[in-house]
């Protein structure tokens, strides 16, 4: 696992977005999955600068959103205050301004009529296109990936997941209040990839940043692995993992001098991930 810590949000999400261009270079039909919430909306603008100014090409580029509000998708009819979905985010955020294809993108639908079919279709969507390259995470502020509450299976697949309260009180501070929609008309129910969808992307990118994020952070790094912090699954991976902080989230990690000396090796002797 390499633990990156950076001075502050914005190198945060350089680098994070460095790993992801790189990747898309090396392996230009690569398969992203990708999150929401405010955490990696840096990272998505360094993208989005990269393409337009840098011709970083998205064209052959396959995306898997992690999670969406069940209830609610995006209209593209709608005013943006009005519609709080994943989907429309993702959109706002990057999709329309690069040049991935429509028919590339998928997206749990929040609107289906059969949630049970559909978890069941977009495993298989996955399997089709040779499962995830690599995975952008962030952290929730209880420890979970995408919506996947604490007390979730480690080897859970994409499912319909009850809201934590933690998570509605977070999500209505973050989208709704600030667009003046009610805290009764958020929904309660969501579907999200599972841990063990999550954990079999080829590689891991989490990105957290903020002193609120801190103990939880030292938690999932460096504490017990277990299903009250679903996040603390990182430690499961076989794979490349790569975690970028900023210094306030990597704050109360025990082992924080050792992290940056490890860094700083790996620069030296040009083993860094990305420069």
């Amino acid at each position: 696992m390499d633990i990156i810590i950076k001075e502050n949000y914005e190198q945060m999400s350089a680098y994070a977005a460095k790993i992801i261009a790189k990747l898309i270079r090396s392996k230009p039909d690569c398969v992203l999955g990708l999150a929401t919430g405010s955490t990696p909306i840096g990272t998505y603008q360094e993208l989005v600068r990269m393409h337009q100014q840098e011709g970083l090409d998205f064209s052959q580029v396959t995306v898997f959103n992690l999670d969406e509000y069940l209830g609610i998708g995006m209209d593209l009819e709608k005013p943006y205050h009005l519609d709080q979905s994943y989907a429309r985010f993702m959109y706002e955020e990057l999709f329309k301004h690069v040049n991935i294809k429509p028919e590339n993108i998928y997206l749990p639908d929040g609107l289906t009529k059969d949630p049970e079919e559909f978890c069941h279709w977009y495993e298989e969507q996955i399997k089709r296109v040779g499962g995830i390259d690599l995975q952008l995470l962030g952290l929730g502020r209880d420890g979970h990936w995408a919506f996947n509450e604490p007390g979730s299976s480690l080897t859970s697949r994409t499912r319909v997941q009850v809201l934590d309260q933690q998570t509605l009180d977070d999500n209505y501070e973050a989208f709704y209040k600030k667009a003046n929609i009610d805290r009764s008309q958020m929904p309660q129910l969501a579907i999200t990839m599972g841990i063990g969808t999550i954990l079999e992307a080829r590689s891991i990118l989490m990105i957290v940043n903020g002193a609120h994020k801190a103990d939880i952070v030292a938690k999932c790094l460096e504490g017990p692995i277990t299903s009250q912090v679903t996040a603390s699954a990182i430690q499961l991976h076989p794979g490349q993992i790569t975690v970028v902080l900023d210094e306030a989230a990597a704050s109360k990690l025990t082992r924080i001098d050792h992290y940056k000396h490890v860094e700083r090796l790996k620069r030296q002797y040009g083993l860094a991930i990305v420069d």
